[in-house]
């Protein structure tokens, strides 16, 4: 069973040891490798307060079980209930746990309702791992209270079993929702993107929340052994693919991520730390091991004869019949640096199931206008929040990294944090470097697959072919919050009767 988060998450960041004691169990469930259990998530409607919380959703054989979690005793004395704790003292609850179980059941209900989710079975069960006797009540079928006897793998999965298996039939003329789609709404309903710490306040709250179409990846990636996930710059194929690593590490399979570029060391290692995964670049990877489930980011860098024999070597039983999840832009960051054959594409591709990450979850509004605008890229459906707009800064010719210094250190002087600048020379192939001020500046091809709160882009090509056009594709697209532009005059034209023949062209081809 897929846990959300991962067993080591829930672990750390769990307050109650019979919590972490059942998310151990869940975990443990291995004939069921579609199910996946939601930890600790907490549900926006509510009858008669603001938020409910149910300590996990399985969502598992048709049915959506929301469970209610009670370490130590559990006693009703004159009408109220009361857990018990180690020590023996009592505490008062405000309502038995069956009931708080059910009005977290009733609010997801509430929330998929709104999103037009049709009909679903669910239940809802209450597990207390300590005591050994199901209260008694009218109100509940003993089923649906697990006690210390189910305390096992297989006491818990005959549990959920049987609970799925009495399950209600929908109602005559009710459209009936699959279990596909109850999974991928709540895969976009609880899950969060592994945090960057580059924003704050409702920029972090919306970037970071998993979008619908992560979500269908997510929920997919379980189901599919073969997996190439397209998108532009921008639309979370890193994130969803440290969190589908993570998943599969905690299903007990060997795991490795593999990249072009070795600067994507500092963007993975800190995001799987403790997973017993391991982030080689694709250079460094010996070939003397092979891997349960292999992830390949940025793989357009990688998509040559050459490299795939490569890779086949490291994927057990191999590219054609192993598991692996390629996440890449073929269309425009397939120029910038390695290699890309489209024969070879197409060839990789007929092995797999592909889909479409299509909304940009790191740039905003402004930026992915400036691109699609300018450059005629595709990078998904306009940014999730507004920002700023972008900035041209005019100098008078030569190069702009000094113009470009000079607006980080205005930058850095209104409050941003330095780390969170970079300087991106279009132009440039070196390696990256600290100005004097401590400000970054770093190649286009080192950037790819990073980002930045703060981009300042400067040192346009002098020529937008594939290789130019690319460069600059992955420059502007790097940032999450603002981007500025260091141009000169004659740049800024240069741009706009690309963007004006562009569209010309392409109002022709219509």
């Amino acid at each position: 069973m897929i846990l959300v988060p991962d067993l080591r998450s829930i672990t750390l960041d769990a307050t109650s040891d019979a919590e972490r004691r059942v998310a151990k169990l869940l975990s443990g469930i291995s004939d069921l490798p579609d199910a996946v259990a939601f930890y600790s998530t907490k549900l926006r409607s509510h009858p008669y307060k603001p938020m409910a919380e149910a300590d996990f959703i399985v969502v598992s054989d048709g049915v959506v079980i929301v469970i209610e979690v009670k370490g130590g005793g559990v006693r009703k004395h004159d009408g109220v209930w009361y857990s018990v704790d180690r020590h023996g003292d009592w505490h008062r609850l405000s309502t038995s746990p069956m009931e708080q179980a059910r009005s977290a059941m009733y609010a997801l209900r509430d929330i998929l309702r709104e999103e037009g989710l049709g009909w679903y079975a669910d239940e809802a069960i209450v597990i207390t791992p300590d005591i050994g006797t199901v209260p008694h009540s009218v109100e509940w079928k003993p089923s649906n209270w697990l006690t210390m006897e189910d305390m096992s793998i297989d006491g818990l999965a005959r549990a959920l079993a049987s609970i799925a298996a009495d399950r209600r039939e929908p109602p005559p003329g009710r459209k009936v929702a699959l279990q596909s789609e109850v999974r991928t709404h709540l895969f976009g309903e609880f899950t969060r993107m592994p945090a960057l710490d580059a924003l704050r306040g409702v920029v972090l709250e919306e970037q970071n929340r998993a979008t619908f179409g992560q979500a269908r990846v997510l929920a997919s990636l379980a189901r599919n052994q073969r997996m190439m996930i397209l998108g532009g710059a921008g639309t979370g194929k890193s994130l969803v693919l440290v969190e589908g690593a993570r998943q599969e590490a905690a299903s007990g399979r060997s795991v490795l991520i593999t990249f072009h570029s070795p600067e994507l060391l500092k963007f993975f290692l800190p995001r799987v730390e403790g997973h017993s995964i391991d982030v080689t670049p694709f250079g460094q990877l010996k070939g003397d091991k092979t891997y349960d489930a292999v992830f390949v980011d940025e793989a357009q860098d990688l998509m040559t004869d050459r490299h795939m024999d490569r890779l086949d070597a490291v994927i057990g039983r191999g590219r054609s019949e192993g598991r692996w999840r390629m996440f890449l832009d073929p269309n425009n960051q397939a120029h910038v640096d390695g290699g890309f054959d489209q024969e070879t594409y197409e060839l990789v591709a007929d092995d797999a199931v592909s889909v479409d990450l299509d909304l940009n979850i790191r740039n905003t509004k402004a930026i992915v206008h400036v691109v699609q605008a300018y450059l005629g890229a595709d990078i998904g459906d306009p940014g999730i929040v507004a920002g700023d707009t972008v900035e041209w800064r005019f100098h008078d010719g030569g190069s702009g990294i000094a113009v470009a210094s000079s607006l980080a250190k205005d930058l850095a002087n209104n409050g941003v944090r330095k780390s969170d600048i970079w300087i991106i020379p279009a132009i440039s192939d070196a390696d990256p470097f600290l100005t004097p001020d401590g400000i970054t500046v770093i190649a286009p091809k080192f950037a790819k697959g990073l980002e930045a709160e703060h981009v300042i882009v400067c040192d346009l090509p002098a020529e937008l072919d594939d290789a130019g056009l690319s460069a600059l594709y992955v420059a502007v697209t790097r940032p999450r919050v603002a981007l500025h532009m260091v141009v000169s005059r004659a740049d800024k034209r240069h741009l706009e009767k690309f963007a004006t023949e562009l569209l010309r062209t392409t109002s022709k081809e219509v």
